[in-house]
């Protein structure tokens, strides 16, 4: 009897220019050799592949331009090639693949492939995005380059590289500024790629098929700032930042049960109307007629299907949302969360 294979888990690389994504790649292969590795370099020849050792898995490389901007002609039938080369034997088997974009690469469209690509979402399942900082550079770089900002608040986990060359200082005002941007995401130091690869490969940018007890690591409210009816309340930012100041992080908890018809609405409205100013939201939601949980996830105008989980993941059965806005208006962002009801 044939049995549907599970979809191939895929991890989301990033992080901006020289913040050590190669090398923490190269430290995967030699502990996960059977990985396919998708490789996106700026320019007409590229070069960071050279750089990867060998392993027993395909390469494949898309090259002549970002992926964030070529994505829907080269990203999902680079895929498609690699699991049907897979099946008909003409490439070695692989249980999993990581896709390492450039420097200056927006995630966002890759996800859109990979979440709303049927063929492809049918095959491939996103695991997580993981964002590498540079932490020497990682101040300067957030404060030139707005592609640095959004690469960090969109992460499901925070790789800091180059700890051992930075002060404790360093990393500690880093890290302080970061989790103004994603308070919600795990952060992970690392030196010369050297980290368990089960640490980052499993970030689960909600995986339906996990535990319900990691819901609560995965919504992480405690990070958040409260909002209150009326009264929508940022997280307290560092003065002076040149592009994360624009960035707000908050969470909203709801006593009452949801109007699914509701929710749906108010969702579809923000990713339509404010795709641009949000980054992220998340939530566990208590929806009427259901004795069970409804997970949601979005990244800006990608909304992950709904996830009804088998249980509560606690005690707390109230509605729970986290949001990511950028350059977003207050009053609008209340406007369209009190919608929910």
């Amino acid at each position: 009897m044939n049995q549907t294979k599970p979809p191939i888990p895929v991890t989301l690389l990033t992080g901006f220019l020289g913040s050590g994504k190669t090398t923490l790649l190269n430290h995967f292969i030699r502990q996960l050799p059977h990985t396919a590795i998708i490789m996106n370099e700026f320019g007409e020849v590229g070069l960071d592949h050279k750089l990867l050792e060998k392993t027993q898995g395909p390469i494949a490389l898309l090259s002549g331009g970002c992926v964030c901007c070529t994505v829907q002609g080269t990203l999902s039938p680079t895929l498609k090639n690699l699991f049907m080369s897979a099946a008909n034997g003409s490439i070695p088997n692989f249980d999993r693949v990581i896709i390492e974009t450039t420097g200056i690469a927006d995630p966002t469209p890759i996800i859109d492939t990979l979440i709303n690509e049927r063929w492809i979402a049918s095959r491939f399942q996103l695991q997580g995005v993981v964002t590498t900082i540079d932490s020497v550079l990682g101040e300067l770089q957030l404060d030139s380059y707005p592609e640095a900002v959004k690469q960090v608040a969109v992460a499901d986990r925070l790789v800091f590289t180059k700890t051992d060359l930075a002060s404790s200082g360093q990393i500690e005002a880093l890290k302080l500024r970061v989790a103004m941007l994603n308070p919600g995401a795990p952060m992970i130091d690392v030196i010369k790629g050297e980290v368990d690869p089960a640490a980052i490969l499993h970030a689960s940018a909600y995986n339906p098929a996990s535990n319900t007890d990691n819901v609560q690591k995965w919504l992480d409210n405690g990070h958040f700032k409260p909002i209150k009816r009326g009264a929508f309340v940022a997280t307290k930012l560092i003065p002076g930042d040149a592009h994360d100041d624009r960035i707000r992080s908050y969470s909203l908890f709801i006593e009452e049960p949801l109007e699914w018809d509701n929710v749906y609405s108010a969702l579809n409205k923000l990713v339509s109307t404010r795709s641009k100013n949000i980054l992220r939201v998340k939530g566990i939601l208590n929806l009427k007629g259901k004795n069970t949980p409804t997970v949601i996830h979005g990244v800006q105008h990608i909304l992950y299907p709904p996830v009804e989980l088998p249980a509560w993941p606690d005690e707390d059965h109230r509605s729970r949302l986290v949001v990511i806005t950028y350059d977003l208006d207050k009053n609008i962002a209340e406007e369209l969360l009190e919608s929910f009801n």
